[in-house]
């Protein structure tokens, strides 16, 4: 395993981008403001061994991926609500995706998460109230099968 510098400063969240491909062409023409769910969860399987009541013998186990969910302001570009009924039409369709850490710099990739077979589970409409002078939010959740990380991402 590589060791990290003393020295080395955690990663900033607020400047990331997500793409997602499907059917070769790249959704998502917004950014978004919030990406939560990239995660990992490995289960782990206890055997215990005849007479021997002190220890136990932990086995990695399948390992489960969270649920992406995406938030951005709503715009003219109804790009996940297509996506969302063609594969609601088609439910053997999916998509791959990345989400990329940027620098403070907006240009030099500092990690990037790379998703395969992203399915769309659930688009939620922007909460409307006429008192409330926000902005509209959609959201996004996503099923993904698997996730790797490539540090620095595929420019750095």
């Amino acid at each position: 395993m590589p060791s990290t510098p003393s020295n080395a400063r955690p990663f900033s969240s607020f400047n990331f981008g997500v793409e997602i491909d499907f059917g070769g062409k790249t959704l998502c023409s917004a950014a978004f403001a919030e990406c939560d769910g990239l995660e990992m969860t490995m289960d782990v399987k206890t055997i215990r061994e005849g007479g021997n009541n002190l220890e136990q013998i932990r086995l990695a186990g399948p390992v489960n991926y969270g649920t992406l969910s995406l938030k951005r302001g709503m715009t003219e570009s109804f790009d996940l609500w297509e996506w969302f009924a063609e594969v609601n039409r088609s439910p053997w369709l999916r998509a791959q995706g990345t989400v990329v850490l940027y620098a403070a710099d907006g240009v030099t990739q500092r990690a990037q998460f790379e998703l395969t077979r992203l399915l769309p589970i659930r688009v939620k409409a922007p909460q409307l109230n006429a008192k409330d002078g926000t902005v509209a939010i959609e959201e996004l959740q996503v099923a993904y099968e698997s996730m790797t990380l490539v540090p620095g991402g595929s420019g750095g």
